[in-house]
């Protein structure tokens, strides 16, 4: 692309991004803390200060409470759809796009949409929608971001299905945490403000425990922060700003470890605001004949996670890690690789002691930092 071709692209961006719609997001720790009980306390606000406000889709869960606060607010219908012999209901993005409401209010930003819907995630509607013109305000919970699932799944012992990209959340031109404190959100439960009552036991002994929760909400109050100084960054202090971070995860085909790295990598590139590229060297013995379909299937999901959470991918070819991960450095100016942790036989690692030390040198030399996760 030529220097003026950028810059017509450049200008055709902003104009884009200026017709775009807004797009606020509530966050919360856990189900219960109130994240659609706000977004229609906020609705009732804007309905009375003259603004076409309307809801896309809310899900009530049958708290009295929340369901109060429909009272008054217009709805856009849902979708009826059948699948599997039932007649389910789905949000009508086509409806909300034709209505043009200047604000929407969808919930469950990280729900499945029901198989043969034109997105498959309900986060991909909503960036039709916003796409359209139209500002959208959301809701959803700490434990579906994409890089904090296995953060998410060693504190509550549940794997989360449902997840939403970093890249989506860092769209957001607001995010709010909405706060309680564990002992306030356990009362919640208890007072059977969250479930009915035959679940409330079941959900104090599993989910709802202090320890868990407080983690929990550690992780939501550390994402809106970093979400926070993204925007400052952006807004405030554009010409001023001192960091300049790009991370490097190298993984093999080693497909367990490789998720560990490009989750904590993503996190880190999301709190420094920052670029960050994923580095795969296939080594001889890595040859697409000489290594398992099922790895090869693996290694191509974790290519598209890592794409998802906002990576640029590399590949090389190649039979020395170490100058291709010091190359690939330089190249793209790389402030910080982040390699996993090796579990070296004695022997191994007697054999690989000169590689690494290679590795060190030249990251050295070029003040470029190593972390080694576990």
């Amino acid at each position: 692309m030529t220097e003026k071709e950028h810059s017509v692209q450049h200008f055709l961006n902003l104009i884009k991004k200026s017709k775009r719609g807004k797009f606020k997001v509530y966050l919360g720790m856990s189900a219960g803390v109130g994240k659609s009980f706000r977004m229609l306390q906020e609705a009732h606000s804007l309905l009375k200060s003259g603004v076409n406000v309307q809801i896309g889709y809310i899900e009530t869960h049958n708290r009295a409470e929340t369901e109060a606060l429909l009272a008054g607010l217009p709805i856009i219908a849902r979708k009826k759809v059948f699948y599997k012999g039932k007649e389910l209901e789905e949000m009508d993005v086509q409806a909300i796009i034709s209505a043009r409401p200047e604000i929407v209010l969808v919930d469950e930003l990280a729900h499945t949409n029901i198989e043969g819907s034109k997105n498959e995630k309900r986060w991909q509607d909503v960036l039709e929608i916003l796409d359209a013109g139209i500002n959208v305000i959301s809701a959803m919970n700490i434990q579906h971001i994409e890089s904090l699932n296995e953060e998410v799944q060693h504190i509550t012992g549940i794997e989360v299905k449902e997840r939403v990209p970093n890249t989506v959340i860092q769209q957001a031109d607001e995010v709010v945490n909405i706060d309680l404190t564990a002992d306030e959100l356990i009362t919640r439960l208890k007072e059977g403000k969250i479930y009915k009552a035959e679940k409330i036991e079941t959900a104090l002994r599993n989910f709802f425990q202090s320890d868990k929760i407080l983690q929990l909400r550690e992780l939501a109050l550390k994402e809106t922060a970093a979400q926070v100084e993204r925007k400052v960054d952006l807004e405030v202090t554009m010409d001023m700003r001192l960091r300049h971070e790009r991370f490097l995860a190298c993984i093999s085909s080693n497909h367990t470890k490789a998720k560990m790295i490009i989750r904590k990598t993503a996190r880190l590139a999301s709190y420094y605001n920052s670029k960050w590229y994923l580095l795969y060297v296939q080594t001889p013995r890595e040859n697409p004949n000489k290594i398992a379909l099922a790895m090869q299937r693996h290694l191509i999901n974790n290519f598209k996670m890592a794409t998802q959470l906002g990576a640029e991918v590399i590949q090389v070819k190649s039979s020395d890690i170490a100058f291709t991960i010091v190359k690939t450095a330089e190249e793209k100016q790389i402030t910080t690789v982040c390699v996993g942790k090796p579990r070296f036989k004695f022997w191994q690692v007697i054999l690989n002691t000169n590689s690494f030390n290679r590795l060190l040198t030249k990251l050295s030399r070029s003040n470029t930092d190593l972390i080694i996760l576990s």
